[in-house]
């Protein structure tokens, strides 16, 4: 779940940073997103920086990294918030699938002031409610392929993990308005019910990484 702020925000608690620094820092935020994958999230999440409006681009930082294991996730970002004196706005995305300590992780990231775009169960449940969809399948093999043969009918192209376009491709055939406020439906009522997030399905937080660099970069 995304850690706040002291002023209420979702961008979490931000890092101390050399006073010198101030005014280099990209004034609408420098994202650090750690996941634990070379191909979904990763492609993703370049293509939300690539279609951000050329007036913005020097206004703000995403930068996607990846971690050797999902376990060293919290590990990973760590040592990249250390190695600069950039402020960071720290993120790590990945979902439940088979993670044998799903919330035991989120706490962890919690823990050490770093928010969390977490899905249940994969990450392909947050792309699916693009379409207007966010079935309760329990498990992420199962997932995966239905939205495979939904991506294909909307986009008529076929889904793959290693698709540079993926982003591209979902705004262009789905609406992220629509996904927004499905996903987070699903992940409020969640909360509300005192779920742990492993419980939680279909449910997300990766949209409100989304939608917070959404409300930065769209007016």
């Amino acid at each position: 779940m995304a850690v706040r702020s002291k002023d209420g925000s979702r961008a979490g608690k931000r890092r101390d940073r050399n006073s010198r620094l101030a005014t280099r820092e990209p004034i609408l935020g420098y994202y650090l997103i750690v996941t634990d994958t070379d191909e979904t999230e990763k492609n993703y999440f370049e293509g939300l920086k690539k279609s951000i409006p050329d007036k913005y681009r020097n206004r703000i930082v995403i930068r996607v990294e990846k971690a050797k294991t999902t376990y060293s996730l919290v590990e990973r970002t760590n040592e990249l918030c250390s190695a600069s004196a950039q402020q960071r706005i720290p993120w790590i995305v990945f979902d439940r699938d088979q993670v044998k300590d799903f919330d035991g992780i989120i706490r962890e990231a919690e823990k050490n002031e770093i928010n969390v775009g977490w899905s249940n169960p994969c990450f392909e449940i947050w792309l699916y409610a693009y379409f207007g969809e966010m079935p309760g399948i329990p498990d992420s093999v199962t997932c995966c392929r239905r939205f495979s043969d939904v991506f294909e009918k909307r986009t008529g192209h076929p889904y793959g993990k290693n698709d540079e376009e993926i982003y591209k491709r979902l705004t262009a055939a789905g609406d992220f308005e629509t996904a927004w406020q499905l996903a987070e439906r699903y992940t409020s009522t969640a909360e509300k019910e005192g779920k742990r997030p492993s419980e939680s399905i279909p449910a997300c937080t990766v949209h409100r990484l989304v939608k917070e660099i959404k409300d930065k970069t769209d007016n």
